[in-house]
């Protein structure tokens, strides 16, 4: 079997996703500037890049992920699947749980998640979403404090902090 290539990732999110939205945006807007974010972290971070959200927001299952993409695709794309839950807080809660627990090459998960997260409060700042900015800005301790890994993608951290300071908080 040939190995998956970036372009299998993009094009099974994309048929994943379907009709599904990023603010006015295809979802695949979102994923592009999440994988862009994560070239510096090479093609397996890409790969997962592109799916992070496909178990969360589809019908793709951890199993379908794996057989398409490898165990540790998958093993990844399974700790960025928030835990079901009532709320967004418990959610959350769970998810940076496990995240805090994260070892071995599964940390490759924690770069995709801040390149995600960074994503998203680009996005907010970009397009002035202050509630959803609010709500990033009230769980930045609690997500660094189970993601954040000294040395890892240091600069995605540091300008992820940096948005989230109330400088920054869009109007």
């Amino acid at each position: 079997m040939t190995p998956p290539t970036l372009g299998d990732a993009r094009s099974y999110a994309i048929e994943m996703h379907g009709d599904q939205k990023y603010g006015p945006h295809p979802y695949v807007h979102h994923l592009d500037a999440v994988v862009a974010l994560l070239q510096p972290y090479g093609p397996t971070a890409q790969v997962i890049g592109y799916l992070h959200d496909v178990v969360e927001d589809t019908d793709a299952t951890v199993s379908d992920v794996q057989e398409r993409f490898g165990d540790l695709v998958a093993r990844c794309v399974a700790l960025l699947t928030d835990a079901p839950g009532a709320s967004r807080k418990e959610r959350k809660a769970k998810t940076y749980a496990a995240l805090a627990q994260v070892t071995g090459d599964e940390e490759l998960a924690l770069v995709v998640k801040a390149a995600d997260r960074l994503a998203n409060v680009r996005a907010c700042v970009a397009d002035g979403h202050r509630a959803l900015w609010d709500t990033y800005f009230g769980e930045q301790p609690t997500f660094r404090a189970a993601a954040f890994r000294a040395g890892q993608c240091d600069p995605l951290w540091t300008e992820l902090d940096t948005l989230l300071s109330p400088s920054h908080a869009p109007a």
